[in-house]
């Protein structure tokens, strides 16, 4: 299957019907992998201008079947080559046999213009002239000659010399036949590295006997681990699988050792007599309210909660006496489960210093909310803790060309040098969140991350708390939080995706980390792309593969666009974009100021302009001077010129350190600065820094106490839809709603209406009697200020995605249906357009205010995976009410084809 011409892997379903549009003859076809089932297909075929898309499903067998039209008996086949050779015969149900098969296109033979790392030749397809294929090991042979006379391991250049020689043609012809593993050169590395073997035993045999002597239990390295690497050269993996266990007991080991002295010091009642707290404030008198629960599988118990006493009793039924009651200074901490949405579970502290943890199933996921909320107004009547509404965030990106940084960071980490930078009264004042990605970083893991936090320390006095480091080769990405937010941070995701030669080498790729704090979900993209003024196609290819392929944020949303699963989602790194100018141009443009006459020759700027990456993104305004590339040792000079053994390169400075953002609509976050250091200079990027201020949420507190009065529901109505999708199929759709205020996720009826009278382009309605009434969980206008709905426009054929979107609910509360209209996207593209009118109805007697609190509730997600349960959309802050959504364009002379206005009979 492989080998197969027209199976092309992961392609989009707008690239499928692309290439299938340029072929043009009825009966093309290809194979492409499923979006909506693991382990499935799509088989896309072309009749009479219009792409059907079929879903070719595997049993509990391995076989695998086309879901064709109704009546038609399915056919099994072992391999998906017979499953193809079958259909090529009529009357199989398809629209039309399988005649034309569309091939695959050739891999990209650019290089990748590396400054002086050597990486980035393409390797050719097979078929390609011998004398190329020859060419690309003695250019690397050459470079390695000149690497030889300036470095000690002269040895181990003997090998590598040998690997060039002799046997870098077989791993090349390897890799153009779809086998990836470079056998030959895991063999060389294995045994240029053998010698390394007994150093590490040494090491790591010392290491682990001093983890013996606070952690006596079993030794992280065992035979049975390092019989458990499975590769084409054991002895490689077992020396990789060695230095994973050095790096682990040297990153432990600090933990162990201060456990163990912690645990002596209570042993001993060492520890400082703590200071007595402040009395709690008088709390508003609340009645007491009893909820039906069950405890294991068959128990049934009542849980009553007295806010005013600050006490949680449980009794079992059947029984007249309290079984427990727990006071609310012993419950340290409330976590609801997410994929079974009615079940929650308390941590109470015991007297002998340990934790209880027991789970309760309440009968609906509206009870289990109410629990909750009165949990939290008797934490904050009796604690008297200050939920944040608003927090700051770092984002500090540098390239620091392979070498150590200098002894401070202060202008980078405080945001001081060129462009839009904080005034020096603020400047100091610690943030919230440091995001800190760095490139072409040689530190190692652990030295990086210590010398961030004493750098933060010097400059704040605070201990930061180390959130996730994300590491690819040189690529970092390095999350803290101040010590205070560190209960507030849960669903800690990391990622990343390789894109160098072949998306197998980690030279350029992107990190990525996703977490939520309290209710607002944030995600983070540090990213090194291709390099070289004549490399736009392939950076923005890099941008594609890295969305499509990070895996962040709630698995449930997996189906959705990367940039529409988080509240806020900042992308930043050595984008590698520069400016289409003459060099001599550049430098006088940059000696008077004159940066927007650059920034109109701003690669990105203007692939963001014909929507070609980075839809709806934001950038905060470019007052500084381009940041790359500088004279090591001075910022006073571009060395823009560089001699290569293939002749003289040109540079030209450029904006290839950037930070973007987007958030979804009526959210609340300000970029506060965003410029370079001007006194960093041991490399040829400059550090730059964006600060941020963003609106997060959290458990929302109604101001009347859930079960004082009769529960009334808040209901979503929709008088009507239409969809404008960018598709040459002919497909019914349905609409899936997601929600974080949902229950479960909600689908609409088939389309009620369709027009595809214009080529390329297909026109979808949805009348009021086809759309779902969605009933939130909380009826509170306050509470549902905060939403959002996420809509995913699906085939009834494929069960795949057209486009997805995010609407804001806050603008739509009120008596009478509000418009809205906003773009479709999928996997980084504008696939369309979506419109319609909606209503949020709030009853009379839920239209308060709210309170936020500290948030002391977290989220866990249990081990097995549910069926079809609604996926959590985090819940934004409030910002003022406008008319449109910042993300859209004003009237339709805003979008991008001129199709879209066609259907509205504007000539």
């Amino acid at each position: 299957m492989v080998a197969a011409g027209w199976y092309h892997r992961d392609i989009s379903q707008v690239v499928a019907e692309e290439l299938l549009g340029k072929a043009g003859r009825d009966g093309s076809f290809l194979v492409r992998d499923s979006e909506s089932v693991k382990g499935a297909y799509a088989l896309c075929l072309l009749f009479q201008r219009h792409v059907y898309t079929y879903r070719i499903l595997p049993d509990d067998e391995g076989l695998l079947s086309v879901q064709t039209i109704q009546g038609i008996q399915a056919k099994c086949f072992r391999t998906l080559p017979d499953l193809i050779a079958a259909y090529q015969h009529p009357n199989n149900g398809l629209v039309t046999p399988l005649r034309h098969p569309v091939h695959r296109a050739r891999p990209d033979e650019d290089s990748d213009g590396e400054d002086a790392r050597g990486w980035g030749h393409a390797v050719p397809c097979p078929g390609a002239p011998t004398h190329s294929r020859t060419h690309i090991p003695q250019q690397l042979h050459q470079r390695l000659q000149e690497q030889v006379h300036s470095s000690p391991a002269s040895d181990f250049m003997g090998f590598m010399a040998e690997y060039l020689t002799h046997h870098m043609q077989l791993d090349l012809e390897a890799l153009c036949h779809g086998h990836p593993q470079l056998r030959h050169l895991s063999t060389a590395l294995a045994t240029a590295c053998r010698a390394l073997h007994s150093e590490i035993d040494f090491t790591l045999a010392g290491l682990e006997t001093l983890a013996r002597v606070f952690d006596p239990p079993v030794s992280p390295r065992s035979p049975a681990r390092e019989q458990g690497f499975l590769s084409s050269d054991p002895d490689l993996e077992l020396l990789l699988g060695k230095l994973s266990t050095v790096n682990h007991l040297l990153s432990s080991l600090e933990k162990k050792v201060l456990k163990s002295l912690q645990e002596m010091v209570t042993r001993h009642n060492l520890a400082l007599p703590s200071v007595a707290a402040a009395p709690p404030p008088a709390a508003r008198p609340l009645a007491v309210q009893n909820f039906e629960v069950k405890v294991g599988k068959s128990q049934r118990a009542a849980l009553t909660v007295d806010v005013e006493s600050g006490t949680v009793t449980v009794t079992k039924r059947g029984s007249g006496s309290p079984e427990e009651v727990i006071p609310q200074d012993k419950i340290l901490q409330l976590i609801k489960y997410q994929s079974v949405q009615s079940k929650v579970r308390l941590v109470c502290a015991r007297e002998n210093q340990k934790s209880q943890s027991r789970d309760f199933i309440f009968p609906s996921a509206r009870k289990r909310e109410a629990f909750c909320q009165l949990l939290q107004l008797m934490r904050i009547q009796h604690s008297k803790l200050d939920e944040p509404e608003l927090i700051s965030v770092y984002v500090g990106t540098w390239n620091m060309g392979s070498t150590p940084p200098p002894r401070s960071l202060a202008s980078w980490l405080t945001s001081r040098g060129l462009g839009h930078t904080q005034d020096e009264t603020t400047a100091c004042i610690p943030h919230d969140i440091y995001v800190i990605g760095t490139q072409e970083n040689s530190l190692g893991d652990r030295e990086w991350v210590e010398f961030l936090c004493a750098s933060l320390k010097t400059l704040m006095a605070i201990d930061y708390r180390v959130v996730a480091l994300q590491c690819l080769w040189s690529i970092k990405m390095v999350v803290l939080v101040k010590p205070e937010h560190q209960r507030r941070i849960s669903h800690v995701h990391t990622s990343s995706v390789k894109t160098g030669i072949a998306n197998t080498l980690g030279n350029k790729g992107a990190v990525g980390v996703s977490f939520l704090f309290n209710g607002t979900s944030f995600g983070f993209v540090n990213c090194h792309l291709a390099s070289g003024s004549e490399k736009t196609h392939r950076r923005n290819q890099n941008y594609s593969d890295i969305l499509h392929s990070l895996a962040l944020g709630d698995k449930r949303l997996g189906g959705f666009d990367l940039t529409l699963r988080f509240t806020h989602l900042f992308w930043f790194g050595d984008l590698n974009y520069r400016l289409d100018m003459d060099v001599q141009d550049i430098l006088t443009h940059i000696v008077k100021k004159e940066f927007e006459t650059l920034l109109a020759v701003d690669q990105l700027t203007l692939e963001r302009e014909k929507n070609k990456v980075f839809l709806q993104f934001c950038e905060g305004e470019i007052s500084f001077p381009p940041t790359y590339r500088y004279e090591r040792g001075t910022r006073d000079t571009y060395m823009w010129q560089k001699s290569k053994p293939t002749g003289m390169r040109i540079n030209v400075p450029s904006w290839c350190d950037r930070v973007l953002w987007k958030s979804h609509p009526e959210t609340h976050v300000v970029c506060n600065s965003y410029g370079c250091t001007d006194d960093i200079v041991t490399s040829d990027h400059s550090p730059v820094f964006a600060t941020f201020e963003v609106g997060v949420t959290s458990q929302f507190v109604p101001k009347e106490a859930p079960g004082s009065s009769p529960e009334a529901l808040a209901c979503i109505e929709w008088e009507s839809i239409e969809v404008i999708l960018k598709t040459t199929s002919r497909s019914k759709c349905y609409i899936e709603f997601h929600s974080y205020c949902l229950e479960e996720v909600q689908r609409s009826g088939e389309n009620t209406s369709q027009n595809c009278d214009i080529p390329g382009f297909l026109k979808l309605g949805w009348s009021s009697k086809h759309l779902p009434v969605l009933n939130p969980i909380l009826p509170d206008l306050e509470y549902l200020g905060d939403q959002h709905l996420l809509l995913s426009i699906k085939g009834v054929d494929s069960c795949e995605s057209y486009g997805e979107c995010c609407l804001a609910l806050r603008s739509a509360i009120g008596a009478t249906a509000q418009q809205f209209e906003t773009f479709l996207f999928h996997r980084g593209e504008e696939t369309g357009s979506v419109r319609g009118w909606m209503r949020v109805r709030v009853p009379r007697g839920r239209r308060g205010t709210r309170e936020r609190l500290y948030e002391w509730i977290s989220f866990e997600e249990e081990d097995a995976e549910p069926a079809a349960e609604a996926p959590k959309c985090p819940k934004p802050p409030p910002r003022r009410l406008r008319g449109r959504p910042r993300s859209l364009p004003e009237p339709a002379a805003g979008y991008t084809n001129p199709a879209y206005f066609i259907f509205e009979g504007i000539p």
